[in-house]
């Protein structure tokens, strides 16, 4: 199953405004150059984890929100690395997959906290990504990300 990246989005530190990128360079290990989880400035980075490195979304997960439960979502609003389309990530749940130049392996699913609806102002964000989330990942081979990637 091969899907693309929709968008990419990273935040320079935990709480800061997602700003969106056309590429980006994964750095095995780290993260995401310059967000805040390869920074160390993350919500969560007091708390190391591998599969904390790169999260991804679906976008048909975003637009299903809108669906039923009238919530729009810009793609950044979800606070994950990448945004994808064509590929189940609840599939890729231990499993190795390349996104552009980078390789990674799926850890666990990204579910939705009460940080997100806090941060978002939208409660109803927490029922309406259960278990669609997204995914953690690690980057276990470092390259480069652009808009428009396969994945898979």
């Amino acid at each position: 199953m091969t899907g693309r990246v929709e968008s990419i989005h990273i935040a320079t530190a935990a709480e800061a405004p997602m700003r969106g990128v056309a590429e980006i360079t994964a750095v095995a290990g780290v993260g995401l150059e310059g967000d805040r989880y390869a920074t160390r400035t993350g919500s969560f980075s007091a708390k190391p984890k591998p599969g904390r490195q790169i999260t991804l979304v679906e976008a048909e997960a975003i637009e299903a929100l809108g669906r039923e439960a009238n919530l729009v979502l810009a793609p950044g609003e979800t606070r994950r690395n990448l945004v994808t389309r064509g590929v189940a990530l609840n599939h890729l749940v231990g499993r190795e997959f390349m996104v552009g130049g980078a390789r990674l392996r799926g850890h666990e699913l990204c579910e939705p906290c009460s940080d997100l609806a806090r941060m978002t102002g939208k409660p109803q964000i927490l029922p309406g990504l259960v278990h669609r989330g997204g995914l953690r990942a690690e980057i276990l081979e470092g390259g480069l990300i652009r808009v428009g990637d396969p994945v898979g």
